[in-house]
């Protein structure tokens, strides 16, 4: 699409994701950086999920109605006007890399979307209310790829 940036100081781009942000350490969300989000932005949504999961595809981290200025999500923390929502872990909020052991590393795919609304829906909301309410109004995405493998 365009130039939508996603990075983080903690692991690079298709790296290993280090234990601390994992179930096996302290189990927080990674530092996050969003950069070039495109002009006329309202929102930005950030989604992390694994679709190598046993099960299908397990979400772990669901976020929106993030400011679009926000170029830093800091770790262990939710950016204040972020909403969350309900994950695979059937709670709110960020839940680390935990895949079987002895399975080979999966990948985390954390994916920002920019929009040009702010979304209308409760917190609370599972990823697919999320996707249906972005529909028509993405403005830009992109993909940051951790992995991750317990020993």
């Amino acid at each position: 699409m365009g130039n939508l940036l996603l990075k983080s100081s903690a692991f690079k781009n298709n790296g290993l994701i280090p234990a601390k942000y994992t179930c096996d350490g302290e189990d927080v969300n990674p530092l996050i950086e969003i950069l070039n989000v495109p002009e006329g932005a309202k929102s930005t949504v950030l989604i992390m999920d694994d679709p190598d999961a046993p099960a299908g595809t397990w979400d772990h981290w669901i976020l929106w109605n993030i400011d679009p200025k926000t170029h830093y999500i800091p770790e262990d923390s939710v950016p204040g006007s972020a909403l969350q929502g309900k994950t695979s872990f059937s709670r709110e909020g960020y839940g680390g890399p935990c895949p079987p052991k002895g399975d080979k590393a999966h990948r985390y795919m954390f994916r920002v979307f920019a929009l040009d609304v702010m979304l209308d829906i409760p917190e609370g909301s599972p990823k697919t209310e999320v996707l249906k309410a972005m529909e028509g109004h993405v403005l830009d995405k992109t993909v940051f790829t951790g992995l991750y493998q317990r020993k």
